[in-house]
């Protein structure tokens, strides 16, 4: 590859506040990455952080990439110092990585009062340090550390930087904007500006953004049409304050819009699965919005959008989800049209193009729901149910039909709070009673029915409730608002959500529960 996508999750994404890798995540996480085809993986910093210490210990014999090399991250000498005697280099040496990248200080107002040395003393720093590491076999990079702030401070220091580098072996020398305070036409200026001051072509620069302005991704796209051909990125755009530019609207944005092929063919396609496994990993929830990856980056709402859709769907998407690996999605809501409705339903299995009448009466309870505070965007499964329900020759048997439910919680004396519910329900003609405890209403009613209908649906063991969302519609006040419901349900291969709406927000939950127990006894049954 001409291009060099250098990922630093491991290290500048670890920085975010709330991520803490172990080093089995950090292995985990260096596999996905390779899955990617990234071309470099910085894994830490080994000898000053015992963690990144074992990690490449570990790497040297657990991993086995296939499109990507380790790198080991650390400083310049030390000032002062022989670069032989200095034990953070030779922890680097040790990790025994192929490549070495090394920060170096390229503000001159860095280096006197952060350093606390001379200029020229940083340059030896920088110099000693790159022979070093040349010199026992490794490609050595260098991070110029606040670059961008530093040459427009003192662009002849910062310029002396970057020849010093390359003069000592560097492969790479990388411009970062630590603070992430430019804008893309700053960038673009200091990298032409620092071609003609240095003579170095702009293809041996690297670019390392940080996304104080929202830049980041802008910048680095920036200074690879300037002529870069070495970026750093960090899944997601994790990373220390608001993030680093994200690797995966980085690297889409370079090969699908600019057409520079970046990553071996077929890696592409991983970007949506990688994202989401990745955030698994960090333990943080995937941002649904995010550029090409996120769930909702091909999600279209307004009724408008999906008329045009329905003729061609990149009328109104910009690229074709399924080169990243995602998908389009129809969203139903109040905002829905007739052509929003067919679409959905499609995707779900459903053609109402022949049923004019059934398409018709879908979307106009559709919006009188909508209207009273049912929201069909996220609870495909009830929306499912409601289709079928209206379309001849598909409808879903209900389980059970109810006679009554009723709940209590008890406060006891030594201050446990249990629930307690009953449900009397037919189920095949039988009247059934059951009763059960819960830690919650919600919690209780779902063991009695459950209870209820083992006898006759065996497979309901399998069901399990794994998110329970409660929301307080607009418009509502006190304890008399009205209450939405949604319940995520899953079988250990698919996940569903379901909907429901009251001023009793039990009774909300008791609509979701039964819809989600529906759905799922139906999906059986027509797997079956």
């Amino acid at each position: 590859m001409d291009y060099q996508v250098f990922d630093t999750t491991l290290r500048d994404g670890a920085q975010r506040e709330g991520i803490s890798y172990t080093v089995a995540d950090k292995l985990a996480v260096a596999k996905l990455l390779d899955e990617f085809g990234v071309g470099f993986i910085e894994g830490g910093w080994p000898g000053a952080m015992p963690k990144d210490t074992e990690f490449f210990a570990r790497a040297r014999t657990e991993l086995s990439l296939t499109n990507a090399v380790l790198v080991a991250f650390g400083a310049t000498r030390k000032a002062g110092v022989e670069v032989s005697h200095d034990p953070q280099v030779q922890a680097l040496l040790d990790a025994e990585t192929p490549v070495v990248c090394v920060v170096a200080k390229s503000d001159i107002r860095h280096v006197e009062r952060a350093l606390r040395t001379t200029g020229d003393e940083n340059l030896a720093m920088v110099r000693d340090t790159v022979r070093h590491l040349v010199a026992n076999g490794r490609r050595a990079f260098v991070d110029c550390e606040h670059f961008f702030d530093g040459f427009r401070y003192d662009p002849a220091y910062t310029a002396s930087v970057v020849r010093t580098a390359f003069d000592a072996g560097a492969e790479r020398v990388i411009m970062c904007d630590t603070n992430g305070g430019m804008l893309p036409s700053m960038i673009t200026a200091a990298i032409n500006e620092v071609v003609a001051r240095t003579g170095v072509s702009a293809d041996r620069l690297g670019i390392h953004c940080q996304n104080d302005t929202s830049c980041a991704v802008a910048n680095t796209i920036a200074a690879v049409e300037a002529g870069v051909k070495h970026f750093q990125c960090t899944a997601n755009g994790y990373g220390e304050r608001p993030g680093n530019a994200d690797l995966f609207a980085t690297v889409s944005n370079i090969q699908l819009k600019l057409g520079l092929q970046v990553l071996p063919d077929g890696c592409l396609e991983q970007a949506s699965r990688v994202s989401t496994a990745l955030a698994e990993i960090a333990n943080i929830a995937p941002d649904t919005h995010q550029a090409y990856v996120g769930a909702a980056a091909f999600a279209h709402k307004a009724g408008l959008h999906a008329s045009a859709i329905k003729v061609d769907p990149l009328l109104y998407n910009h690229v074709d989800p399924s080169v990243v690996g995602n998908d389009m999605r129809i969203l139903v809501t109040e905002m829905a049209g007739r052509a929003s409705i067919e679409l959905k339903s499609r995707e779900l299995g459903l053609d109402l193009a022949g049923h004019p009448d059934t398409l018709s009466a879908v979307t106009r309870k559709v919006k009188e729901l909508e209207a009273g505070g049912w929201s069909f965007e996220a609870a495909d499964a009830s929306f499912e149910l409601l289709v079928r329900g209206e379309l001849p020759g598909h409808g879903v048997v209900r389980p059970f039909t109810l006679e009554s439910w009723r709940t209590q919680v008890e406060h006891r004396e030594d201050g446990s709070v249990v629930s307690e519910a009953t449900v009397k329900v037919r189920v095949r003609g039988e009247r059934v009673i059951a009763t059960a405890e819960g830690n919650g209403p919600v919690n209780a009613l779902d063991e009695a029915l459950r209870a209820a209908l083992s006898q006759h649906y065996p497979q309901l063991k399998t069901f399990e409730l794994t998110d329970y969302k409660v929301r307080i519609l607009e418009g509502s006040h006190g304890t008399n608002a009205i209450t939405r419901v949604l319940l995520d349900t899953g079988d250990g291969d698919r996940d569903w959500t379901t909907v429901g709406v009251h001023e009793n927000i039990v009774e909300a939950s008791w609509v979701a529960l039964v819809d989600a127990l529906t759905y799922g006894l139906a999906r059986e049954s027509v797997q079956a």
